[in-house]
């Protein structure tokens, strides 16, 4: 798959700056303040916090008239967050963060050249609490459960701010603007907003749009008068994690048609051009997450991210992250495989497995049959790694609802997979998962390889960008306007069509023409 390069850094406008001014000296016909006299040196309206002007006294009556100014420019104007004598400030700073349920990644920038010089990966603490977020906002009702999810997510950030400016030598102070991306929930978690009334009907949030915060409103350890920005929901189940999507893709300032598919716990995907959009989300990644399944774990060191069956011998290759003996499957492992299994004729349409094709791999494991994939001698365990009967039911439920969901999507408006120009795949999918094989199994639509572009960590993607971009506030904001949700729940030709695609690809096979040339009759 390859990769976007819609992403570019457009850094003529970074949401701060350094600026060097020269403040001309007082007298007797001239005695306006030190505070009269920076903003003039920097010709236009400004916000002066009482800080600033503190420090600017004291710098101007040392007769220091030459300046560095940290300049913050967004939606709500531009504000000297830090002002010291000239060539003493360092470049500023700003760190982007995708807050996902499962991991947070903060990536640190140099806002004047655009580069990121470090990035730190973590696990959500708050997955003691519970692995899905409705279990998470139960906790959260439950005496000082809020107040805990909270801290906990801040005490990543800060615990990664402080390792990420460490590393290159800098200090937190130098940073001044954090960009957040992360679901509806998980925002309402780090304001300690009351998420209860999102998994209830008419599933509410507390706020869909929210104004540029002060990083020592929310117990951010940045400089303090640094800013944070939380991108915008559309609802409960569209957060401000896929709208940071749609920045990366740049899908919302092209005419040609694009579809979005964030494919993690839930399938989020959003459908549209520069004058229109229309969203969904729905469960089907879990089984696909590799998480569910018997073998199956998320993509880590160990886990088999690429499988071959040779369609002439049967025989098994794989590849596993970081080369490390095997330890399970994880989401892309698992696509490979069942497509493999599917070509090579060992799984048949109903995605039922065919042991006397393969006797030397075929098992029965707890009275069901399994294909194992590393013997015992091969694993990091010692145990065999495998896929039963039921692993490839769930996963054909989940390819299956992932189908659906997309053709539901384009068919409310009118149009087919032909009339998509590109499908931007984000999430661990977008870096890892091969299309072909996501095609040959019915998930992914069967058009040319080349409308597929991998996104990766679209969230952080589009976080990074607004740090560079300070139009990219006015973008999000504009683009929740035109999004027209579609409740999947609710609509009865997501199951009726469900069901035709619970086979190998399809039951319809006019809509998987290139599969089938592959497949041996």
């Amino acid at each position: 798959m390859k990769s976007s390069t819609s992403q570019k850094s457009r850094l003529s406008e970074p949401v701060a700056r350094l600026v060097r001014v020269s403040l001309a000296r007082p007298s007797l016909n001239d005695n306006r303040s030190p505070e009269t006299r920076l903003r003039e040196a920097l010709e236009g309206s400004v916000f002066l916090p009482l800080s600033v002007i503190k420090d600017l006294s004291r710098l101007t009556f040392s007769e220091k008239y030459d300046l560095d100014c940290i300049l913050l420019t967004t939606c709500g104007g531009q504000k000297v967050a830090r002002v010291d004598k000239a060539t003493k400030l360092r470049n500023p700073l700003g760190v982007a963060i995708d807050l996902g349920s499962t991991t947070i990644v903060l990536y640190l920038l140099d806002l004047v050249d655009g580069k990121e010089l470090a990035r730190r990966t973590y696990e959500n603490p708050q997955r003691a609490h519970g692995e899905d977020i409705l279990a998470r906002i139960l906790y959260a009702s439950k005496n000082d459960g809020l107040e805990r999810l909270k801290d906990e997510v801040l005490d990543v950030f800060n615990k990664g701010i402080v390792e990420l400016t460490s590393e290159i030598g800098s200090s937190p102070e130098d940073v001044y603007f954090c960009s957040i991306a992360g679901n509806t929930t998980m925002i309402h978690f780090l304001l300690g907003l009351d998420p209860s009334h999102i998994c209830k009907e008419p599933y509410i949030p507390c706020a869909n749009t929210l104004d540029i915060l002060k990083s020592k409103e929310i117990g951010l350890k940045i400089h303090p008068e640094g800013e944070v920005y939380c991108f915008p929901n559309v609802g409960s189940y569209f957060g401000g994690d896929l709208l940071a999507g749609i920045i990366a893709s740049g899908m919302h300032t092209r005419e040609e048609i694009s579809m979005l598919i964030d494919v993690g716990t839930n399938a989020e995907v959003v459908l549209g051009n520069s004058s229109w959009m229309v969203a969904c989300a729905g469960a089907a990644g879990p089984a696909l997450e590799g998480g569910i399944l018997t073998c199956g774990m998320r993509a880590e060191p160990g886990a088999i991210e690429r499988v071959t069956i040779s369609p002439e011998d049967l025989t098994v290759t794989y590849k596993t992250i970081k080369g490390e003996r095997p330890k399970g499957l994880c989401g892309s492992g698992i696509i490979d495989l069942l497509a493999e299994l599917f070509v090579a004729g060992l799984v048949d349409p109903t995605g039922k497995l065919e042991p006397q094709k393969c006797p030397e791999r075929m098992r029965d494991i707890d009275g069901e049959t399994a294909f194992v994939v590393a013997f015992e001698n091969e694993s990091y365990s010692k145990a065999p790694i495998f896929i039963t009967q039921s692993d490839i039911k769930n996963l054909i439920r989940s390819k299956g609802a992932m189908y659906t969901i997309l053709n539901v999507v384009l068919q409310s408006v009118g149009i087919g997979f032909e009339d998509v120009d590109k499908f931007y795949v984000a999430g661990a999918f977008g870096n890892y998962i091969d299309p072909e094989k996501a095609v040959t199994i019915g998930m992914l639509p069967d058009v040319p390889l080349n409308k597929f572009v991998g996104l990766g960590n679209a969230a952080g993607l589009g976080a990074k960008e607004l740090l560079l971009n300070q139009g990219a506030i006015k973008e999000a904001n504009e683009i929740t306007k035109k999004i027209t949700y579609l409740e999947m729940n609710v609509r009865g030709d997501f199951m009726s069509q469900l069901t035709g695609a619970l086979f190998l690809p399809h039951t319809d096979r006019s809509k998987f023409p290139n599969v089938w040339k592959k497949i041996k009759a």
